[in-house]
C-alpha cells in the first residue's frame, strides 16, 4: 500500500527522502557526521526499492541550479588561488592525479564498469556533484536506455558505499593519524602559528574573546599633553585612532595636528594590543560618561582591489596612506562562507569578505579602496541567473576527444564553468548579478538534495546487486583513494612546499572537500588557523573534481 502511494505521488518520497535524510545525518559520532546529501541518498535508496520515480527533468534542473550556484559562491576565490595560493594548488593537483589513477588501477584489477568507477570516485573524494557530471557523461553515450540506467545506478551505489568509508578515513586521519606521522602535537603548533601570525589567544569554535582584539578606551591626558593627534597615532602604527576629544567640556574637530592637552578628555579606539601599549603615554583611564555615546559602524566588503591581494593585513595596513586606513579595521574575514582567523599575519586573497569597523565616515572611505559593500538585499537577479544557466548550457555541449577518448562536459560541467564565469564577472562589477549568499546556499542545498534524491530513488533496485558483486573491495578501495593522496600530499607540503602543520592539514582536508574534516581539525586544534589552508585547497577542488566525472567515464571505457 505504501508502494502504491509513494508511486502515484512520488513528491511525498522525494519530500520524505530528504527530511529523513537530514534528520538522519544530522547525527553525530565523535568527529563523523554522515551529513544531509548522505543521508538523503540512503532513505531514497530504500525507498526506491518500490520502484517510486522522479521526473529526470526536476532531477536536470535540479543539477543545474546547485552546480551553478556552486560556481557562482566559489569563482572569485578559485580565480584567486590559482596564481597566489600554488603551493597549496599543487596538494589539489596531486588529489586529482592520484585519485584518476587509483580509478584507472581498480577498475583495471577489479573489472569496474564506468559506473561503479565514477561512483567510487565521488564516494571516495567526497564531492556529490561528481555523481552528476558524470550520469550525464553516461547519458552521452548512445547505449540502449536499460543500461544507461544501470550505470547511472552503479554511480549512486558506489558513492553510498565509499562516502561512509572516505568520510571516516579522512576525519582520522587529519585530526589523528597525520599528526603521529609528523610526529607532533597538534594543539600545541597551532598554538604556535597563531601567536606567529600575531594572534594573542587562540579561541575554540562556539567561544568568544572575554578580551577582543578591537576596543575603545577613554583616558584623561596627562603624560602625551603637547603631542599632535597625527603624531600619537604613528607611534603605535596606525593601529589605534583618537575618535573623540573633549576640552573643557567642549567636544573638539579631531585634526592631525591638533595637539593634545593636559586634561582632555580622549576616546582611543583600535587594536587592544596598542590601546593597552599606549595607556601608559596617555595618562589615567576613565569610565567615558562625559564623552557621550560613540558608536561603532560594522560593515561588510568584498575585497576587489587588486593591489590588496596577497597582502597581509599588517602589509596592508603599513602600505595605506594615514589618511585613507584612519580608522578602519579588520574584525573579520570570511572565505568561502569559511571564518578565516583575521590576524596581521593573515594573507588577504580577492573575493575575501572583510568585517570592517570603525566610525561610519571612516568605514564607508575603507569599503571604497578595498572593494564594494555586501548589500544586505534579499533579491536575487533572476536575468543574470537564468542567462548565466543558459550559458552553462549551451556550453555544455561542447565535447572533445583526447587521445581517441571521447569527453562532453554536459550541463552540469558547463553549468559548473558558467557559474564560475558569472561569479567572477559579478566580483568585478557588484552592481550586477545579485545572488545573496542565503539564496545560492539554498540552491545549492536544495538542488543537491534534490538531484542526490532522485538518483537515489532510481538506482534502489540495482543497489544490493553491485553490492553482492564487489563486498568489500569497494570500502577497501575507497579507503585507499583517501590514504594515497593524503599521504602524497603530507609527504610533499611538509618536506618540500615547507607548509605549517595545521595548514597543511586543513589544505588536506580541503582537497577531499571534507567539511566534517575541518570541523574535527578545528576542534582539534583549538583555532582556526586550519581553516587558512582548506579554503584554498577546498575551492580549487570543488570546480577540479566534478570536471573529472566525464574524464573518469572516458578513461574507464578505455581500460574496463
Amino acid at each position: 500500500m505504501i508502494g502504491e502511494l509513494l508511486r502515484s505521488q512520488p513528491e511525498i518520497a522525494l519530500f520524505a527522502s530528504l527530511a529523513i535524510g537530514y534528520f538522519i545525518g544530522s547525527f553525530r559520532v565523535g568527529p563523523i557526521q554522515l551529513g544531509g546529501v548522505c543521508g538523503t541518498l540512503i532513505v531514497s535508496l530504500v525507498l526506491g526499492q518500490t520502484g517510486v520515480r522522479l521526473a529526470p527533468d526536476l532531477k536536470n534542473i535540479a543539477f543545474a541550479l546547485f552546480i551553478f550556484a556552486l560556481g557562482f559562491t566559489g569563482g572569485p576565490q578559485f580565480f584567486a588561488n590559482i596564481g597566489r595560493g600554488w603551493r597549496y594548488g599543487v596538494l589539489s593537483v596531486i588529489e586529482i592525479v592520484s585519485v584518476l589513477v587509483l580509478i584507472l588501477i581498480a577498475v583495471s584489477v577489479l573489472r569496474l564498469d564506468i559506473g561503479t568507477a565514477a561512483g567510487l570516485l565521488a564516494g571516495a573524494a567526497t564531492e556529490s556533484a561528481v555523481i552528476g557530471t558524470a550520469s550525464e557523461a553516461i547519458a552521452k553515450l548512445g547505449l540502449a536506455n536499460s543500461e544507461t540506467l544501470r550505470l547511472q545506478a552503479n554511480i549512486v551505489t558506489a558513492y553510498s558505499v565509499s562516502y561512509l568509508f572516505g568520510l571516516i578515513t579522512i576525519v582520522l586521519f587529519t585530526s589523528q593519524f597525520a599528526p603521529l606521522l609528523l610526529r607532533i602535537n597538534l594543539r600545541d603548533e597551532a598554538e604556535r602559528v597563531w601567536r606567529k601570525l600575531g594572534g594573542a589567544g587562540a579561541f575554540s569554535e562556539g567561544q568568544r574573546a572575554a578580551a577582543p582584539a578591537l576596543v575603545g578606551r577613554a583616558f584623561r591626558v596627562r603624560a602625551a599633553a603637547g603631542v599632535t593627534v597625527f603624531a600619537f597615532e604613528q607611534q603605535y602604527g596606525f593601529n589605534l585612532t583618537i575618535e573623540r576629544i573633549q576640552r573643557d567640556g567642549a567636544n573638539l574637530p579631531v585634526e592631525p595636528q591638533l595637539r593634545l592637552a593636559a586634561g582632555d578628555l580622549v576616546l582611543v579606539a583600535g587594536r587592544r594590543a596598542a590601546v593597552v601599549e599606549a595607556a601608559s603615554s596617555l595618562g589615567e583611564e576613565v569610565d567615558g560618561a562625559a564623552l557621550g555615546q560613540v558608536f561603532a559602524e560594522r560593515i561588510d566588503v568584498v575585497l576587489t582591489n587588486s593591489d590588496a591581494h596577497g597582502l597581509t593585513i599588517a602589509q596592508l595596513r603599513e602600505r595605506a596612506k594615514p589618511e585613507d586606513g584612519r580608522g578602519v579595521y579588520i574584525a573579520a574575514v570570511t572565505r568561502l562562507e569559511s571564518t578565516v582567523p583575521a590576524l596581521p599575519g593573515t594573507e588577504l586573497n580577492r573575493g575575501d569578505v572583510l568585517t570592517l569597523v570603525g566610525a561610519k565616515a571612516d568605514v564607508e572611505r575603507g569599503a571604497k579602496r578595498l572593494g564594494y559593500v555586501l548589500a544586505s538585499t534579499q533579491k536575487t537577479d533572476f536575468v543574470y541567473l537564468g542567462l548565466g544557466i543558459l550559458v552553462g548550457m549551451a556550453i555544455g555541449h561542447l565535447g572533445a576527444r583526447i587521445g581517441g577518448v571521447s569527453i562532453a562536459l554536459g550541463t552540469g560541467g558547463g553549468c559548473l564553468l558558467s557559474g564560475l564565469l558569472f561569479g567572477w564577472i559579478r566580483s568585478r562589477y557588484p552592481l550586477i548579478g545579485s545572488l545573496p549568499s542565503a539564496a545560492a546556499q539554498i540552491l545549492k542545498d536544495f538542488g543537491l538534495a534534490t538531484f542526490i534524491a532522485a538518483v537515489g530513488l532510481s538506482a534502489g533496485p540495482d543497489a544490493i546487486k553491485l553490492v553482492r558483486e564487489y563486498g568489500l573491495a569497494l570500502p577497501v578501495a575507497g579507503i585507499l583513494m583517501v590514504l594515497v593522496p593524503g599521504l602524497l600530499s603530507l609527504w610533499i607540503g611538509h618536506l618540500f612546499l615547507k607548509l605549517e602543520a595545521p595548514m597543511l592539514l586543513g589544505a588536506i582536508a580541503g582537497q577531499q572537500c571534507s567539511t566534517p574534516a575541518i570541523s574535527a581539525l578545528v576542534g582539534v586544534t583549538g583555532n582556526s588557523t586550519p581553516v587558512i589552508g582548506y579554503t584554498i585547497t577546498y575551492a580549487l577542488s570543488n570546480i577540479l573534481l566534478p570536471l573529472m566525472g566525464p574524464v573518469v567515464v572516458g578513461l574507464a571505457g578505455k581500460f574496463s
